[in-house]
């Protein structure tokens, strides 16, 4: 544990170190690190279960999710849970929504060698770079009392297709599209997963 917090926390290999990378670097940067050099970035999962850590703490102080997000259906039933688990545990939250977005990744660019592993490896980065762009919003929109979230969503929709289509060279449009898209189908698969789930559960519960 003090080996890791150690290196989680140096400037030249931690996690500042690899949020300035992904910031201006993320494609050749993720690249390097499946290719390369697993050394200087944090560790994937690592790095999403931190961030995702971040912004649950910051929202769990703040409260900013109460004005954008409400589920009202019943509270006994299964999908409540299943939507109240994902609130609650943003970190594996994300590594199973990531799985759904590798999937159509590895689809829509099916001409690259990266197999599923890498692809995910690729969306834990983003995806914890996504976390920490909705904490600073966060905290800013609770500190000012300006309703920021829905401009930060866009922002982490735009860092993410840039993020992935810099991963896959980014050097066509149709990169840019494809990336879009398929981050797209990814959390709407992941959403309809968790409802049907949802749905059978509250079947079986009744029967």
């Amino acid at each position: 544990m003090s080996h890791e917090i150690q290196h989680l926390l140096h400037f030249e290999k931690g996690i500042l170190y690899t949020v300035k990378e992904l910031l201006i670097y993320p494609g050749r940067s993720i690249r390097e690190f499946i290719s390369d050099n697993r050394e200087r970035l944090v560790k994937p999962i690592v790095f999403i279960i931190i961030t995702s850590l971040i912004y649950s703490s910051i929202n769990h102080f703040f409260h900013v999710e109460e004005a954008y997000i409400n589920y009202t259906g019943p509270k006994k039933s299964a999908i409540f849970h299943i939507f109240g688990w994902v609130e609650g545990h943003y970190g594996y939250a994300n590594i199973i929504m990531g799985i759904f977005i590798a999937f159509w990744l590895k689809l829509f660019f099916r001409k690259y060698n990266y197999n599923f592993f890498e692809i995910l490896i690729l969306l834990c980065f983003a995806i914890g770079m996504e976390m920490l762009i909705f904490s600073v919003f966060a905290i800013v929109e609770a500190l000012l009392k300006i309703k920021l979230m829905q401009i930060s969503t866009v922002i982490c929709m735009a860092y993410c297709t840039w993020a992935i289509a810099q991963f896959f060279n980014g050097k066509k449009v149709s990169d840019y599209v494809k990336s879009f898209f398929a981050y797209l189908l990814g959390l709407f698969t992941f959403s309809v997963a968790a409802l049907l789930l949802g749905v059978l559960i509250d079947m079986l519960i009744k029967h």
